[in-house]
C-alpha cells in the first residue's frame, strides 16, 4: 500500500476561474473511485453546474467558504461541511468561490466507464462508454471524442 506525500497535480484556468487539483487516486493508481483535493481562487467556479446519471459525488470542506449551487438554491458551506450528490438526480450542482480566500475541498466519486453527465445551463453533455469521452452539444450534435482514463 503506497503512502502518498506528493501526490499528481493538475490546474488549469478557463471561463469559470482557476483550479489546483491534488490527485490522490490517480497517484495511488484507484480505479474504482477517484478521490482528489482541488482549491479554487476567489471568483472561481468548481465546474459548470453538472449532474451524473450513474456517479455518486461527494465533498468535504477542508478550508475557505464556497457557496454550493445546486438547481436554483445557494448554500453557504463552511469547514468541515459536506454535500453529497446521488447520480441519477437530474439537479445541477457545483462550488463557487464568491469569497476573498482559496477554498479547499475533498472530492470523492464514483469511476463509471459507463456514465452521462449532464450540464444543466446549456443542454451540452458528456457520455463515457467503451474508454472514450464522447461531447456532445446541446442539439446532440457530437463536437468532440477524448480518451477516458477515469477521472
Amino acid at each position: 500500500m503506497p503512502v502518498i506525500r506528493t501526490p499528481k497535480v493538475e490546474t488549469g484556468a478557463d471561463d469559470i476561474g482557476t483550479f489546483h487539483a491534488e490527485l490522490l487516486s490517480d497517484t495511488g493508481d484507484l480505479t474504482q473511485f477517484g478521490a482528489f483535493i482541488e482549491t479554487i481562487t476567489p471568483g472561481s467556479a468548481s465546474s459548470r453546474p453538472h449532474w451524473h446519471a450513474r456517479e455518486d459525488e461527494m465533498i468535504h470542506v477542508l478550508s475557505g467558504a464556497p457557496t454550493l449551487i445546486e438547481g436554483g438554491t445557494k448554500t453557504p458551506l463552511a469547514e468541515g461541511d459536506t454535500a453529497t450528490f446521488k447520480a441519477g438526480i437530474a439537479v445541477g450542482h457545483c462550488l463557487r468561490n464568491d469569497s476573498t480566500a482559496d477554498a479547499r475541498y475533498l472530492v470523492i466519486g464514483t469511476r463509471s466507464g459507463d456514465d452521462t453527465v449532464t450540464y444543466t445551463d446549456t443542454g451540452e453533455t458528456v457520455t463515457i462508454k467503451d474508454g472514450t469521452k464522447t461531447y456532445r452539444n446541446a442539439q446532440g450534435f457530437i463536437v468532440k471524442t477524448a480518451p477516458y482514463h477515469g477521472a
